[in-house]
Parts: structure tokens; C-alpha cells; sequence
């Protein structure tokens, strides 16, 4: 029975093993007793080093991979992988998910019309979606004939029209040059405040996470990879990207976050070297 109240994801006590590439019987922990909750409407940035596991988890989240312990529930309702993946979340890659063989208007629909709903029907909210996502006029034209900046608004539009109560988004603006990730930052920011969606969102960049999000979570460097820090973006909504990260109240944030990552991420490098 799904309940009213408590977080829209909660990732409680989650470890992640994989079998190693050179011997089955050695097991690679990712992520060790990681425990991660994003309440209601909340945006949630989870930052730390290279290949510390801040994608294994939103995989965990999605319903794509089976922790090897611990529990995941969406809404109060547990979320097992071998059921099928979580129905409630919509999915925004790094890499684009586009079908290059299809319109943009017909990648728009493409979960539409997997639902059933009539070619019309799914024409005319993708239409929609389309203007408000900066891109009317061009549903007519394929992926390769678009900007990446227009590939990503694509692919959010693709998928907001599912209406999805959780958004998982894996570091999607990374590829962008600065001024159009910031564009699309504030694109993304303006979508949200419409509806306000559960956000769980990857990044590398720091002052993105803060930026975006209600709250940022730290993590350690792997193996073994679990949540060091939590900490509250306590800046006004909304908020323009590219300002907000001039104020004292970001730039002191920033301090306080680097200061708890900072040693993780040397630690990270210095694995990175030694391989």
C-alpha cells in the first residue's frame, strides 16, 4: 500500500557488488550501506569523484539494477529490478536517447504511442511539448540535423510528456559547451518550477549541483562508495544559473561543499594514476 507521506525515492541501506573481470569468485564493491532519500517536489544533486558510483545508484533507482542489499522504495512501495523497472520515474540520459531514424516529433511521442495512445492524440501534446521546449517549427527534422543544445531539449521533452513523477537525469547537460549547459540549466530549472517533480540529479560540476538542486549530496570515493555529506542549498527560487553563482551565499556554499569533497576527489585521482 503506497503512502501518502514520506520521500517520492528512499535508497536505504543500499550495496552494490559485481563479480571481478579476472576471477568470479572476487566481488568488486561499488557502493557500500548507501542510504539517499529526495522528498516530494525536492531537487536532489549527488556529486563526487570519477567512478565513485553516483550512476550505479541512479541505476539502483530506476529499477535497472538489483542492489546486492539493501532496499529502494518509490513512493512507499518497494521497487524490485526483476519486476521491471520503475514505472513512476522518467530516465534522462548523459548520451542522447534519440531514435536517429525518427523526427523529432515522432522521438517526442515514441513513449506515447508505446502506451497506446492514439497517433493524433500523442501528435498534439508533442506539438506542445515542443514549443515548450524552444523547439517549434522543428519537429520536422532529425537528430543529426539539430544542435546538441536542441538534441537535449529534445530528449527532456521526450521525457516530460510521459508526465513522469520522478526525474533521474545522469549528468545530461555534461556535453554542452558553458553557455548553452547554462541555457539549458535554466531551462530545466523553469520546468520543474511548473510541476515540481522529484529530481535526482548526476553531476560532476559542483557548482551545477548547487545551482540547481534543494539540496546536494557528497560522496566518497570508491570502492565502496557511500554519502560523506548532505547539505542544503539554501538560495532563493527561482533562481538564474548564471547569477546565482556570483552571490557570497553560492560562493560560501561552495567553500563548505569543496572543503568535503576535496580529499575524496585527490584520493580518487590518485587510484585513477595507480592503475
Amino acid at each position: 500500500m503506497a503512502s501518502n507521506e514520506g520521500p517520492a525515492l528512499a535508497l536505504a541501506d543500499i550495496t552494490c557488488r559485481f563479480a571481478a573481470r579476472d576471477d568470479a569468485s572476487k566481488a568488486y564493491t561499488a557502493v557500500a550501506n548507501a542510504t539517499l532519500n529526495v522528498a516530494r517536489g525536492e531537487f536532489v544533486s549527488v556529486v563526487g569523484p570519477t567512478g565513485c558510483g553516483k550512476s550505479t545508484l541512479l541505476n539502483v533507482a530506476a529499477g535497472l539494477l538489483e542492489p546486492s542489499s539493501g532496499t529502494v522504495e518509490v513512493f512507499g512501495e518497494r521497487l524490485l529490478a526483476a519486476n521491471g523497472v520503475n514505472r513512476r520515474a522518467g530516465y534522462m540520459f548523459q548520451a542522447d536517447a534519440l531514435m536517429p531514424w525518427r523526427t523529432g516529433i515522432d522521438n517526442v511521442i515514441a513513449g506515447l504511442e508505446f502506451r497506446g495512445v492514439p497517433r493524433a492524440d500523442a501528435i498534439g501534446q508533442g506539438e506542445a511539448w515542443l514549443r515548450r521546449v524552444g523547439l517549434a517549427g522543428f519537429g520536422d527534422r532529425y537528430p543529426h540535423q539539430m544542435s546538441g543544445g536542441m538534441r537535449k531539449r529534445l530528449a527532456l521533452a521526450q521525457t516530460l510528456i510521459l508526465s513522469p513523477d520522478i526525474l533521474l537525469m545522469d549528468e545530461p547537460f555534461s556535453a554542452l559547451d558553458v553557455q548553452t549547459r547554462q541555457l539549458m540549466e535554466n531551462e530545466l530549472l523553469a520546468l520543474w518550477a511548473e510541476d515540481r517533480k522529484s529530481v535526482l540529479f548526476i553531476t560532476h560540476d559542483l557548482e551545477e549541483a548547487i545551482a540547481l538542486s534543494d539540496r546536494v549530496v557528497v560522496l566518497s570515493a570508491g570502492p565502496a562508495t557511500r554519502p560523506i555529506g548532505d547539505f542544503k542549498v539554501d538560495l532563493p527560487r527561482p533562481r538564474d544559473v548564471s547569477e546565482i553563482r556570483m552571490t557570497p551565499a553560492f560562493l560560501d556554499l561552495h567553500r563548505e561543499i569543496w572543503a568535503a569533497m576535496k580529499e575524496e576527489v585527490l584520493k580518487a585521482y590518485e587510484q585513477q594514476k595507480a592503475i
